[in-house]
């Protein structure tokens, strides 16, 4: 029974009658039409593994079959309490190459079987299904499926991304510092000088540890107060180091931040130039596997096509056998009928052959 509800759905229930009776490994409904195309139901009875009932919805007309998305619904009708009908819905995307979709496993055999359900009434079995349509174009002949213009496209540019990043030198130069001096009180011995010297070394190569803020100012008051220890430029260093220390340190404290901040990004863009290499090379990969598989499918279109022409030919082949094993069948008839009466006619010379050859042999 099919009923639709507009050109894009439609419905269709089909009763199969004395079903614990059949033995055909698959059954297959009437066509019915949605969207101009025929529809079918195939139900496999003992399913693949003979422990569920299998259940699929099947096109066959691929020159007007639907480019787009099908939702469609197979259901098993409880009928004697519809509301245990089971039911499923699913989306596919039909194609002449990939023209059967449906449910291995749609419920178990003992549930189908069970007498205390309303499965199989009357050893009838009852099967809905709504099917709708969801995009239609004009029939188009199918071609094996590539990848885009604009997939092919994007990862093209990503790598060319990828190439001008690899060329670009992000090196960051290092900084270097000047040296002043300054003015002092207390006159520090030749150690405390040699001391501070060694504490201005190590601040000056750690200055990005922000504890060496302390020491610094330390070891640059005892130098600028040294008499001995130090020559004149070092001393004029510390000197216009001391008078300008607040400001350099701020300096040298926020180029630490900006620093640490570049680093990090610096860091994370390294890892998203990683990762984009990755996906480029999966790229690569897929659009082998993607190559491979269309020249597989031609292979097997052209096989398919060798073999749709053979099985036309031996059509033909056939056809002319069995016509002519039928004119050989008539004419094998009429021979014989003919063979008969010349038996029948010999029979009747025989004798005088006989006595024929008895008088002159």
């Amino acid at each position: 029974m099919y009923a639709q509800n507009d050109v894009n759905r439609g419905e269709f229930t089909w009763k199969i009658s004395n079903f614990t009776q059949l033995t055909a490994r698959e059954l297959i409904s009437e066509a019915f039409i949605v969207s101009g195309c025929r529809w079918r139901l195939l139900v496999q009875p003992k399913g693949q593994d003979s422990n569920h009932l299998a259940l699929y919805l099947s096109v066959h007309d691929s020159e007007t079959l639907p480019n787009g998305w099908t939702k469609f619904s197979l259901s098993v009708i409880d009928q004697i309490n519809n509301a245990r009908s089971i039911r499923i819905e699913t989306q596919y995307n039909f194609t002449a190459s990939l023209s059967n979709w449906g449910f291995s496993s749609f419920m178990p055999l003992t549930l189908l079987h069970n007498p205390s359900r309303g499965y199989i009434a009357n050893d009838t079995l009852e099967i809905k299904a709504e099917v709708c349509v969801l995009t239609v174009t004009p029939p188009v002949k199918i071609q094996p499926a590539r990848p885009t213009d604009s997939f092919d496209s994007y990862f093209t540019g990503l790598e060319e991304l990828i190439n001008a990043s690899e060329t670009n030198d992000n090196s960051v130069g290092s900084s270097s510092c000047s040296q002043n001096g300054a003015s002092g009180a207390e006159t520090p011995s030749l150690e405390e000088v040699e001391k501070a010297m060694q504490s201005l070394k190590e601040c000056l190569s750690y200055l990005f540890k922000l504890n060496m803020k302390e020491r610094l100012s330390e070891a640059l008051s005892t130098l600028s107060s040294a008499r001995t220890g130090l020559t004149l430029e070092q001393k004029v260093a510390v000197e216009t180091f001391r008078a300008n220390f607040n400001d350099f340190t701020s300096d040298f404290l926020t180029f630490e931040q900006d620093n640490a901040e570049f680093e990090l990004h610096k860091l994370q863009k390294d890892q998203r130039l990683s990762a984009m290499k990755k996906c480029h090379e999966t790229y690569i990969l897929y659009k082998q596997l993607m190559d491979d598989l269309i020249k597989e499918e031609e292979e097997v279109k052209s096989r398919k096509d060798k073999l749709l022409s053979d099985w036309e030919i031996l059509l033909v082949e056939s056809e002319e056998a069995k016509s002519g094993y039928k004119d050989e069948q008539k004419k094998v008839a009429e021979t014989e009928e003919k063979k008969r009466i010349a038996e029948e006619r010999m029979s009747r010379s025989t004798p005088a052959w006989s006595n024929l050859k008895a008088q002159f042999c």
